[in-house]
């Protein structure tokens, strides 16, 4: 077979007052031939695809890899400068007999409330109804009818975190060569459930549930099983939790099953989104904790999630209650880490923290710190072992309270987030981390607790404090 693949997304948080454009990608990742050279989790579904297709002798025609860091709508015309460079390299390379492609699924740019449907539908016009196209999804996607009818198969990671990337995707590979070769013939069904929620599978009861489609899949005509989670703070009118189903030339299992999972789903949400403590409440379960660190999300502060990843009201609290022995990070602010550079390690200086983007991050904090390291074009244990940028970062000292500022806005993923700078988190009374779920599958082992905490933000958890215009309602719990 002579395989196309190419990768293309970004998680749009419509709130959000970033702007994405062209720096942001080539931030995160902006490559030709990724899958030869790109240790980013944007690149591992074609390092995979080209690994596993030429190992089988088929040919493998690579074009952009292009993903960034969540934020705000992406700017049209490098939306649709990306876009259309994968449509050129695709119109080069036909015939072809699939196209493979990595996708977020919740991306949406001026003028475009479905990227992905776009994307797709450009991609069928080229290739014709013949051509297997296959997509690997975020579950925190949009799922729209576009990108259901113009694909042949859709696959979403079902972990979050997202450990399952490399899995799902072979689980699409096989498919598409399946279905390429006559083998299987996937048809599809999606259950809309009505509503919004993202489903933690560190935890009961979205494991258990997770754990059960998996085995479900391969089995008595049942080919693949996908969750939408859905992506709450993007107001487009697809958004909402969607059960994709792909059965094996029926249409009516697929819709049989893919109704039954998801009026479980709708069953169970009540339990999915338990409620979070506010700043004090979380500081205070903190404190009462015997165990060392106790791990704090601050989850509306998420970069991965399009927030700016500069707010202040974790640590001003922290400062205003004399709690020290601390970790807070990381905090995006470039203008405090070239100061910190400035001065050198070991320096003593006044410095203004956070607070720079807007309502949504708080007041600035002004702060005599020491600074107690520093570090040019640093990085983080990724998704699935991969290095993921922190850009220059320099560790401060504010009244015991160890801030890791950074240049490149991300969230936090591994311990070595802290560690590389000589802390020792066993040794910590609390962590405070900028993300949403990402952080546990390194910092869950090491936490006596982890408490996920309500702030001000661009991802908060108070939905129905958005100023939603667009989507499809009735949608729960809005």
């Amino acid at each position: 077979m002579r395989i196309f693949i190419a990768s293309l997304g970004t998680e749009t948080n419509t709130f959000s007052p970033l702007p994405t454009g062209r720096q942001t990608f080539e931030e995160t990742l902006v490559a030709r031939e990724a899958s030869r050279h790109a240790d980013h989790f944007a690149a591992l579904p074609a390092r995979t695809w080209r690994r596993l297709a030429e190992a089988d002798g088929h040919t493998v025609v690579e074009s952009l890899s292009a993903f960034a860091q969540p934020g705000g709508r992406t700017v049209r015309a490098v939306w649709e400068g990306f876009r259309d460079e994968i449509l050129a390299d695709l119109r080069a390379a036909v015939p072809v007999d699939a196209v493979l492609l990595f996708l977020h699924g919740a991306m949406v740019a001026e003028g475009y409330d479905d990227c992905e449907g776009d994307l797709l539908a450009r991609v069928r016009a080229i290739v014709g109804p013949s051509v297997v196209v296959g997509a690997e999804l975020d579950p925190h996607c949009h799922l729209s009818e576009a990108m259901v009818r113009h694909a042949d198969v859709l696959v979403c990671f079902k972990e979050y975190p997202h450990t399952d990337i490399l899995e799902r995707a072979e689980d699409l590979l096989e498919l598409c060569a399946g279905r390429a070769a006559g083998r299987v013939r996937p048809v599809p069904a999606v259950y809309d459930c009505g509503m919004v929620a993202l489903l933690h599978t560190s935890r009961e009861p979205v494991r258990g549930f997770v754990d059960r489609i998996k085995a479900m899949e391969g089995r008595d005509g049942i080919l693949s099983i996908s969750i939408a989670h859905g992506f709450p703070w993007g107001d487009v009118p697809d958004m909402g939790t969607k059960v994709l189903v792909y059965a094996d030339g029926d249409p009516a299992l697929a819709a049989r099953v893919a109704r039954e999972l998801g009026e479980e789903l709708v069953a169970m949400r009540e339990r999915l989104s338990p409620g979070y403590p506010r700043v004090d409440e979380a500081l205070d379960l903190a404190l009462a904790c015997v165990g060392r660190p106790v791990v704090l999300a601050d989850s509306a502060d998420n970069p991965g999630g399009g927030a700016a990843g500069d707010s202040t009201f974790v640590l001003r609290r922290l400062l205003e209650r004399g709690i020290g022995d601390a970790l807070l990070g990381p905090l995006w602010d470039p203008i405090a880490v070239s100061l910190c550079f400035e001065a050198g390690e070991g320096a003593r200086i006044p410095l203004r923290i956070g607070g720079k983007i807007g309502p949504t991050s708080g007041d600035p904090v002004d702060a005599h710190v020491r600074v107690r390291a520093l570090r040019r074009d640093a990085s983080m244990t990724g998704l699935s072992g991969t290095r993921a940028p922190l850009g220059d970062c320099a560790l401060v000292d504010v009244a015991g309270v160890g801030v890791l500022l950074n240049t490149t806005r991300t969230q936090a993923l591994g311990t070595d987030l802290f560690t590389q700078f000589g802390c020792d988190l066993a040794a910590t009374r609390i962590v405070v981390v900028k993300s949403s779920q990402h952080f546990h599958a390194a910092f869950g082992p090491i936490a006596a607790r982890v408490v996920y905490v309500e702030t001000p933000g661009s991802v908060t958890q108070d939905l129905r404090s958005l100023p939603f215009r667009n989507i499809l309602r009735p949608k729960w719990p809005l």
